[in-house]
């Protein structure tokens, strides 16, 4: 999980140029994504086509209503880049999400609304799994400080050929009590078990998705038992690890644990692979829910109709428009990043 580091001297000699609602602000770093913090403060930047204003929205930690709205200048978008540098915020005492103004037309899949709140696409952590009975839930970021201590790990580069792959769910492999760990059902779950895999020959562990994904879409009791979407095929945002994975709260630290789960992997000469789900999210069709994608370039993200209908290739209700350079790029950084 790479990526911008933590760098404790970022933005130093950068002064404010601007105050918007009492807080101090500058132009942020357009050449950056999503939320990187600085030595004064955390710079936002996100990118959108069709968007003509963007708002930033700050929340005390497991707020719904936020305690600040940040009107982005004109001057602080450039290009299809909305970027700005908030002095004074410390990571751990705020959680974020964007409002994007512009046009909405459905029949040419404009779905701009200055009322919605969108998630960071780029987010490197988010704040939880939906509530079943929360019709009026929006997900929100967290920044999380990118100091993990991967010590001197090295990669097995095991060749192709020569792979052993044992593929498993992180909940799935351990979440029964029979498995013997402390905390089942999770990243350390599994890190516990490595000697049992050892035992069995393995040099590869092929992980289902682990990307933040909607545990409660189609949720509903059949025959008295209670059913959640187990697989994780439905990803809401690609840059974040599966908060409900994680034995602990990680607030900030987000992604820490799956970290020493791989560094522990590969010192046991372990390769780690990665299912990845690149051609739909969880936004689904027009019933679906507007969190990120469609409120920032619906038309942009997704393949529409020529009426602005949602193609549905991937049987999931849409389907990732991965020809467009934009997108194209989107699963590159991501890629790149993990």
């Amino acid at each position: 999980m790479a990526g911008l580091g933590h760098r404790q001297d970022r933005g130093v000699m950068l002064p404010p140029l601007d105050e918007i609602d009492g807080f101090m602000v500058r132009p942020g770093f357009y050449n950056s994504e999503g939320a990187v913090p600085t030595a004064r403060g955390v710079s936002f930047t996100i990118h959108s086509v069709g968007a003509t204003g963007c708002t930033l929205l700050l929340f005390r930690p497991q707020e719904k209503e936020p305690y600040a709205r940040l009107k982005y200048p004109e001057a602080y978008h450039i290009g299809n880049t909305f970027a700005m540098l908030v002095f004074g915020l410390k990571i751990d005492e705020f959680e974020y999400a964007f409002q994007l103004d512009g046009p909405y037309d459905e029949s040419r899949g404009l779905l701009f609304d200055k009322n919605n709140v969108l998630l960071d696409p780029f987010a490197k952590a988010v704040t939880g799994q939906r509530p079943e009975s929360d019709e009026g839930f929006v997900y929100h970021a967290r920044v999380v400080e990118n100091n993990f201590d991967w010590g001197k790990m090295t990669f097995p580069e095991i060749p192709a050929e020569d792979l052993i792959i044992y593929e498993t769910h992180v909940r799935g492999f351990s979440k029964d009590a029979s498995s013997g760990v402390t905390a089942g059902g999770t990243f350390e779950g599994l890190r516990q078990k490595i000697p049992y895999l050892k035992d069995l020959g393995v040099n590869a562990i092929e992980l289902l998705p682990i990307f933040e994904f909607d545990e409660m879409e189609s949720a509903r009791v059949v025959d008295g038992v209670q059913l959640y979407n187990y697989w994780g095929y439905n990803t809401v945002s690609f840059f974040a690890p599966n908060t409900s994975y994680s034995s602990v709260v990680e607030h900030n630290h987000e992604g820490d644990e799956l970290k020493l789960l791989i560094s522990e992997l590969k010192a046991n000469g372990m390769e780690v692979i990665l299912d990845v789900v690149f051609n739909h999210t969880a936004e689904g069709n027009e019933n679906g829910p507007c969190f990120s994608f469609k409120g920032i370039d619906n038309n942009i993200y997704y393949m529409l109709t020529p009426d602005g209908h949602y193609y549905n290739f991937s049987g999931c209700g849409n389907a990732m428009n991965c020809n467009h350079p934009i997108m194209r790029k989107f699963i590159i950084d991501c890629l790149r990043y993990w």
